[in-house]
């Protein structure tokens, strides 16, 4: 048994907490609270945590402390975060880091929670916060540092266990947090580095313990943009989305485990994303191209400039819109509006690398999902060290984002179109209309399996069973309150004659109402709509 937190045990957690995540990352994603099929709480903090086991292998194997060793753990966390949970986490791991080589790791796991607190605009209880700040008092009962982690386990598993009578929506949903159930994870992946010890004790509507296997992982090193690394990993990164059957799915998961490391395939039938680090990016594509059809294809050179930390010189005087996009379709309208568009769920890094590639020095940062706000956020904060001047605007989907770039006005002070945008973007209001994942109990009454459910701004407002006549209800809702121009964006499972309908529709009840429709080609969501 370990006194102490070295720099070997270190490099152990991350391997475990990513063997952790793997091995419970379906489980994690289906602690969705929202009854929508693109939950990915645990995909997220899966490649956050990948992102950091990777850092810390690559880091140099004669650190000067075990902090310089965490904080190139954290480094490479918020380079690899995706959602607002990998965010979280790497602000934790950024706080544990800082104070590790003081008082020891109670003292620490305080900084963390404090850490994690910060990076939140408007903290709520019964979150990952709150099992962060639980395990760091639960600490302080222990007399040692392993002492002091396993009190620090227990402590985060009771909050998380509480986490339901904190938040209605998690008890009306029967979960706990996933972000909180991640975090549980992260600690006994630590009591396990520090001990030994692989306990994985089950917490009443946690994740199952049993049954869960999760992808194999290959713990090659390399990591992003610090001056502790050195890189030595895959030279590409590849993303993809794929329609496919599991069959050809396992025959490419041999295919691209044989090419790289860093393999990670979620989602099931018909739809799977794919990520994986590769030498070789064409060998990779070529495997997609066995199994399938790829698309939403993102291939990121890891020893670009932008990895290694180049220096940049931005034009202070030029500027540009950075926005994310789920799908073909609305990736093209955002290029046609003159914006750098990102495929997929990126990370912080990526995000990063979008906005200095436009080489302009005044950049506005459009997240199309209120998960990517985090990500985006961190990205504009790295951007300032670089030179550059990122403002994030608020917008929550596709439609809103379109709207915001539609009053873009160079004529403007920076910002002031800013502004301009995101007023736009506010005076927009949102919907999508989607398959039900799972049973719930909605505003709108309760939901099951396989039920078409529309929301409006996040919130479910109606159930139903034809896709065609949900589509026209909601329309007709949000109609009934004003509106002058509909925006409809199509997704890839959207059936024949979907548009036409909605549009006749709104033709016959709401004559004077504009109407555009586009292919979007997103993802889950076979109708996306915007109101201004």
């Amino acid at each position: 048994m370990l006194e102490v937190l070295d720099i070997a045990a270190v490099r152990r957690w991350s391997s475990l907490a990513v063997a952790g995540l793997s091995r419970h990352e379906q489980a994690l994603n289906q602690l969705n609270v929202y009854p929508v099929p693109d939950g990915d709480t645990g995909t997220n903090l899966l490649l956050t945590l990948s992102a950091a086991e990777q850092a810390v292998g690559g880091a140099l194997t004669d650190a000067p402390s075990t902090g310089a060793v965490l904080r190139t753990m954290a480094r490479g966390a918020l380079l690899g975060a995706r959602g607002n949970s990998g965010v979280i986490s790497a602000q934790w791991l950024a706080g544990l880091a800082d104070a590790v080589d003081g008082d020891g790791l109670a003292a620490a796991l305080d900084a963390a929670a404090k850490s994690a607190y910060a990076a939140v605009a408007r903290p709520v209880e019964g979150t990952i916060l709150t099992v962060a700040r639980a395990a760091a008092e639960a600490a302080h009962q222990g007399s040692d540092e392993p002492a002091a982690v396993r009190a620090a386990v227990l402590g985060a598993r009771e909050a998380l266990a509480r986490t339901p009578e904190q938040l209605p929506v998690l008890a009306a949903a029967g979960v706990v947090d996933a972000g909180g159930q991640g975090l549980v994870l992260l600690l006994e992946a630590l009591l396990e580095a520090l001990t030994g010890e692989h306990d994985e004790s089950e917490v009443e509507g946690a994740v199952p313990r049993d049954g869960e296997h999760g992808h194999g992982h290959d713990h090659a090193g390399h990591g992003h943009g610090s001056a502790a690394l050195t890189y030595r990993g895959p030279a590409y990164e590849v993303q993809f989305l794929i329609d496919t059957g599991a069959g050809e799915i396992a025959r490419l998961r041999a295919a691209l485990d044989r090419l790289g490391d860093s393999l990670v395939i979620v989602g099931g039938a018909p739809t799977w994303r794919v990520h994986v680090h590769v030498d070789d990016a064409g060998a990779a594509m070529e495997a997609g191209l066995a199994a399938g059809r790829p698309y939403q294809i993102q291939i990121t050179h890891l020893t670009s400039s932008t990895a290694e930390g180049a220096p940049r010189r931005p034009d202070p005087t030029a500027r540009a819109v950075v926005v994310t996009a789920a799908g073909d379709g609305i990736e093209e309208l955002l290029i046609a509006e003159g914006a750098v568009a990102i495929g997929g769920n990126p990370s912080t890094a990526e995000v990063l690398d979008a906005i200095l590639a436009t080489g302009a020095g005044r950049v506005a940062v459009l997240p199309t999902d209120s998960n990517l706000r985090a990500v985006c956020q961190a990205a504009a904060e790295e951007a300032f060290g670089e030179g550059v001047k990122v403002r994030v605007v608020p917008t929550r989907s596709p439609v809103q984002a379109l709207a915001a770039l539609a009053v873009r006005d160079h004529a403007r002070r920076f910002e002031d179109d800013v502004i301009a945008m995101a007023e736009a973007a506010g005076a927009c209001r949102s919907a999508e209309v989607t398959t039900a994942s799972r049973e719930a109990l909605t505003v709108a009454g309760r939901c099951r399996p396989g039920d078409v459910i529309a929301l409006v701004e996040g919130e479910v407002n109606l159930i139903g069973d034809d896709l065609t006549v949900v589509c026209c209800g909601l329309l007709d809702r949000m109609l009934a309150s004003g509106g002058e121009l509909v925006t409809l964006l199509t997704g890839a499972q959207a059936p024949d004659g979907l548009v036409e309908a909605v549009t006749a529709h709104v033709a016959t009840r709401w004559p004077f109402v504009e109407v555009h429709a586009y292919p979007g080609g997103q993802p889950h969501y076979p109708l996306l709509v915007g109101v201004e």
